[in-house]
């Protein structure tokens, strides 16, 4: 399997090599040349896999570079019962993913069992086994770079620390994510992690991640890496749950399901996109967004239209509190035809603080055929849905989820199971179930006090060189 960049660069690597890289040398972000395909025989064959096996059978796809018994023992160790341990309880944890029946044909994708009670892990602890497998095999070493609005920060730093040969330096907004969130990457004190508070809001983290990346000599100097969803194995790894979420949701081996994704950055519902570009009978996306709705308003309108810092809401679901979307560079790309010079020309415009618009154009008569809907949530909806599903199921779901429940409601069909997939535990946003509910979430032994830890952290304003000169301090 060789890969294509976004923007067109000349080059042709296969994974491993993007796996380190994670942006191409010209800017853009990889795609497989051709989206593999699965075959109905083969979608027969894996219903009743355990999901290391589907994993290993998935990611066999787009890995050729890794030896298929190399890339089971990393499978079969990423995904068990006793990483993936933290589910509700009557659960086995051995289900990794396990499905919740709402109402008929509603359920819920529990990917939020980890060891930072985030859907993250599901694609980080993958990631770390990679990057650890791929730098002993070559004798390297990586600093990984990343931003975060939440939970990718503490999923990276849970699955990269004490790995042989890896730095993290994971960049967040400062004072906006929720304590939790904050406790959990601050106190950790592993030496190969390094914590940077950013004076502003994630987009202003996510600029400075992609300027050092841009920095071709730096970037080669000091061996820097991503392990934001701009990297590949992230998106490759995400693609795995779909095919799980739809075979514990159907009973037929050509039935229909939709999906229902809370999305800030695009890289949980990519992934959504690209199982279905594979042959898995996706019948609609259903992307939901909070109050920061750019996504939404492009597929409303046709429009993509980022907003400034200034103009991103701080919101009670912080970690879609994002404007510009990494991963969407990713879909426009198929968007278009798969044409980087019209990708190359829509974000010269976005890069210099611009937008796009689809209007007039034949792309935007593509959007029916790719499945996408979507809609918007506010705080007092996802109030209101977090107290409904309370009473109606005696669950607890967490912010980001609630938005999901609420726009997949919305997009409902007869006939057609709706999963929603559920981001993380509510004990991270505690704040907020304590304002619908009036009472605080259970939370995990080990994490009890954790707010209370010494934190580990270095605030500084959003300046690229001043990232950098952290990063050269720490690697001598």
């Amino acid at each position: 399997m060789r890969y294509v960049s976004t923007r067109g660069h000349s080059g042709r690597p296969e994974f491993c090599d993007i796996l380190l890289g994670g942006l191409a040398p010209d800017g853009g972000l990889y795609l497989p040349e051709t989206y593999p395909r699965v075959t109905a025989t083969e979608l027969a064959e894996w219903r009743n896999l355990p999901y290391a096996a589907l994993a290993l059978r998935i990611l066999q796809k787009f890995i050729t570079d890794i030896p298929a018994c190399d890339l089971k023992a990393i499978a079969d160790r990423t995904y068990t019962a006793q990483t993936y341990r933290h589910c509700r309880p009557g659960r086995d944890a051995g289900d990794i993913t396990p499905l919740t029946t709402l109402a008929p044909d509603f359920h819920l994708l529990e990917l939020s069992n980890g060891p930072t009670l985030a859907f993250k892990d599901m694609a980080m602890q993958l990631l770390g086994n990679l990057f650890e497998y791929v730098l002993a095999k070559r004798g390297e070493e990586i600093n990984i770079l990343g931003a975060t609005s939440g939970d990718t920060g503490s999923a990276a730093e849970y699955a990269m620390r004490g790995k042989r040969g890896v730095r993290v330096f994971m960049l967040s907004p400062d004072g906006k994510m929720s304590a939790f969130q904050r406790a959990q990457m601050y106190s950790l004190a592993d030496a190969n992690i390094h914590n940077i508070a950013i004076r502003g809001m994630f987009d202003d983290c996510q600029d400075i991640v992609k300027a050092v990346s841009n920095d071709a000599a730096f970037k080669a100097k000091y061996k820097i890496g991503a392990v934001n969803s701009i990297n590949w194995a992230r998106v490759a790894a995400q693609v795995i749950y779909y095919f799980k979420g739809w075979f514990e949701a159907t009973t037929r081996d050509d039935e229909e399901v939709s999906f229902c994704v809370p999305s800030g950055n695009f890289g949980n519902i990519c992934a959504g996109h690209i199982a279905r570009m594979m042959g898995l009978p996706i019948r609609r996306l259903v992307l939901a967004t909070n109050e920061n709705d750019v996504l939404d308003e492009f597929f409303r309108t046709g429009v993509y239209r980022p907003r400034k810092t200034a103009e991103t809401y701080v919101t009670s679901s912080p970690s879609m509190d994002i404007s510009k979307a990494s991963n969407f560079e990713r879909f426009v790309f198929d968007l278009v035809g798969r044409d980087p010079e019209v990708v190359r020309r829509l974000w010269a415009g976005v890069d210099a603080g611009g937008s796009f618009d689809l209007n007039g154009t034949p792309y935007l008569e593509q959007l029916s055929a790719f499945g996408f809907v979507s809609g918007r949530s506010t705080h007092a909806d996802r109030l209101a849905t977090i107290r409904d599903v309370w009473q109606r199921h005696e669950m607890m779901i967490d912010t980001h989820t609630a938005d999901a429940v609420k726009v997949a409601r919305e997009h409902r069909e007869p006939g057609v199971p709706m999963v929603v997939l559920e981001t993380a535990q509510p004990v991270k946003f505690a704040e907020t179930i304590q304002e619908a509910l009036g009472r605080e979430p259970l939370r995990p032994a080990e994490f009890i006090g954790i707010e209370d830890l010494p934190q580990r952290v270095e605030v500084m304003d959003a300046d690229a060189e001043a990232v950098k000169a952290c990063i050269v301090k720490f690697c001598g």
